[in-house]
């Protein structure tokens, strides 16, 4: 699979434009479908996996992915490669290390990507820049449609479409923002915000979602419920909640760049800056970190003439299997960390 198209640049997702872009990354919305007939995949067998992936390969090729369309075949793919495409949230890490016949077709600007047989038998993704989760919805729903005209989905007329993990019973929606938060963070006010996730059914997770850790102060924000709400409904909540995540951020940001506290602010954005123009050496942590603080310089004035698109496609580009897959070989650490600052250099120079 020739994926050199992708290597340099970030998906659409990050070009860092659109509503509230100084501090929403992307909106998401997933669906989870499984296929009528079939056992769950905890219980399906491997020739059982295979007919899936066989079942499901024409009405993919047939699906409009808006760009130039790619087929992964995850089972036999190597591991940097399937590690380029979790960072790049084509793929989720439980895809990543299933087992059995698996895959993921996507378009090119990486808007849609569409899972076979990960946690269910089907994972529609569509991801957007900004503040943008009605036409991001609309996006995933056009494929789910075209896919169930001719796919039979399982599902029950008293519970919705049914999944292999209780929790996405009903509409098998996901809705998430992915949020960069470094003000809550300097101001120590971001165990707030879970508190406030848990009072209102939502859940925040890390950088690659459940099961992760924040890393450059990004999190995602998604829904918990699917049953007995509409899709909808979904959708309504996190857009009543988010404005008031999102005002405390600014907030946030105000009293950092405020008389008192302004100068610290403003030597951290710049040593940042510094840091990645300069670093030799430089680590996955060092660079998510050092990253956030260039971004919350752009974003407040305190820096110029960096591309707050570049910036937030560095969060990406310098993980770990995009520095291998740039130079096409199984990098030790050391050395990764040697080409990472060189490439960041590169790119902020």
């Amino acid at each position: 699979m020739d994926l050199r198209d992708l290597d340099r640049r970030g998906g659409e997702w990050l070009r860092g434009q659109g509503p509230r872009s100084e501090i929403v990354i992307s909106s998401r919305v997933r669906l989870a479908r499984n296929l009528d007939g079939f056992p769950f995949l905890s219980r399906a067998t491997d020739d059982q996996k295979g007919e899936i992936v066989e079942r499901v390969r024409a009405p993919l090729e047939g699906l409009d992915l808006r760009s130039k369309p790619h087929y992964v075949d995850v089972d036999s793919a190597d591991e940097m490669l399937n590690g380029f495409l979790v960072e790049r949230h084509l793929i989720s890490r439980e895809l990543q290390h299933g087992r059995g016949p698996r895959g993921v077709a996507f378009g090119s600007d990486e808007v849609v990507s569409v899972m076979v047989n990960e946690e269910d038998h089907i994972r529609i993704q569509a991801i957007r820049s900004s503040l943008c989760l009605e036409d991001t919805y609309r996006v995933a729903l056009a494929v789910d449609q075209a896919l169930e005209q001719s796919l039979d989905f399982a599902a029950s007329q008293r519970y919705g479409y049914l999944t292999a993990c209780p929790t996405n019973v009903g509409t098998g929606l996901r809705a998430s923002v992915m949020l960069h938060l470094p003000a809550m963070v300097r101001m120590k006010q971001i165990e707030k915000l879970f508190n406030a996730a848990r009072r209102t059914g939502l859940t925040v997770r890390g950088f690659y979602g459940e099961g992760t850790m924040a890393s450059g102060d990004l999190y995602q924000i998604s829904n918990q419920v699917t049953l007995g709400v509409t899709e909808e409904e979904i959708l309504a909540t996190l857009e009543r909640i988010l404005p008031k995540i999102l005002d405390y951020e600014r907030r946030c940001r105000e009293e950092l760049v405020s008389d008192r506290r302004l100068l610290r602010l403003e030597d951290g954005c710049h040593r940042a800056l510094a840091t990645l123009r300069a670093a030799r050496i430089l680590s996955t942590e060092e660079a998510m970190q050092s990253l956030s603080m260039v971004r919350l310089g752009i974003v407040t004035g305190l820096l110029a003439g960096v591309s707050l698109e570049r910036v937030n496609e560095l969060f990406v580009l310098s993980q770990p299997a995009h520095v291998q897959k740039i130079h096409g070989q199984i990098i030790d650490p050391p050395e990764r960390d040697a080409l990472r600052a060189e490439f960041v250099r590169e790119n902020l120079a």
